[in-house]
């Protein structure tokens, strides 16, 4: 059986390095429309370490998704620089993979095409087919989608497109694994499960994951960091909490621990006391 092969630079002996992997320097982003402009985001500095996984949340129209987008080179910043790799990061790039809310797979295609051609898409020019069809069997395999491969993406349910989306993603062996509210539209027990599933596959991977989230309870237990963004326009990171909860974590056992009841608590008091959402007039 082929496994999937985390890159050697993320197998690094010294998890969650000090040294920033990701570097936001002062990052602006302004809107322009025939209405006028809108500020998105002022003045974000953020570094994440190598190996880490931080999540962005913040109420809606906070920037979250746009800063997501910055750094996978989707969008240009209006004024400030961003790295990753001590690269500025000037569009996208196989180094950081994006794992949206919608699955984006093509409905053509069986799920193993359509991993083959994310893999195709950055080894084609070096390795043969033979090895590109290794690569997108083995990442099947990571996220148990294995016997669905000759399955078409209407065949199958939600969650198990966006497994193929994750597998995608993954198959193209990223350094930073980008994700915008992956399961943002599955129903709570499909949900947790993939919650947990993430969790085993980033330890296998070493992964670099930043993930744009609403849900409190989904941060508290993927993350390293959670950055809370303030309300918009022109949001900014009002706090950045460290979850400080031993991995591998299990979420039975960590709903007992007074470390995550702390965590989940000051995450809903930044949310819902210090930035509650302002009602605007109609």
């Amino acid at each position: 059986m082929n496994t999937y092969i985390a890159r050697p630079e993320l197998a690094s002996p010294e998890p969650h390095s000090t040294r920033p992997f990701i570097e936001v320097q002062g990052a602006e982003m302004v809107f322009h429309s025939r209405k006028g402009s809108f500020h998105a985001l002022q003045n974000i500095h953020l570094q994440v370490r190598r190996g880490e996984f931080l999540t962005l949340i913040g109420h809606s129209g906070c920037g979250k998704s746009t800063l997501l987008n910055l750094i996978a080179g989707l969008l240009q910043p209006s004024a400030g620089v961003l790295l990753c790799d001590n690269r500025e990061i000037r569009e996208p790039g196989p180094e950081r993979a994006v794992v949206f809310q919608n699955h984006s797979l093509l409905p053509w295609l069986s799920c193993f095409d359509n991993v083959l051609l994310g893999v195709h898409a950055v080894f084609g020019k070096s390795e043969s087919r033979a090895r590109l069809q290794e690569r997108s069997q083995a990442a099947l395999e990571l996220v148990g989608m294995a016997h669905a491969a000759q399955k078409r993406p209407q065949e199958i349910s939600g969650g198990m497109k966006q497994r193929i989306g994750i597998a995608r993603a993954l198959a193209m062996e990223p350094k930073v694994l980008l994700m915008d509210e992956p399961f943002g539209a599955l129903d709570a027990l499909t949900r947790t499960h993939l919650q947990d599933e993430l969790l085993k596959i980033v330890a296998r991977t070493q992964s670099t994951v930043v993930m744009v989230t609403h849900d409190v309870d989904e941060a508290v237990l993927l993350s390293d960091r959670i950055v809370m963004m303030s309300n918009g326009p022109a949001a900014t990171i009002g706090e950045i909490l460290d979850v400080n909860l031993p991995r591998p974590r299990e979420r039975v056992a960590l709903a007992e621990q007074p470390a995550y009841a702390r965590a989940r608590k000051a995450v809903i008091d930044f949310l819902y006391t210090r930035h509650a959402p302002v009602e605007r007039a109609a």
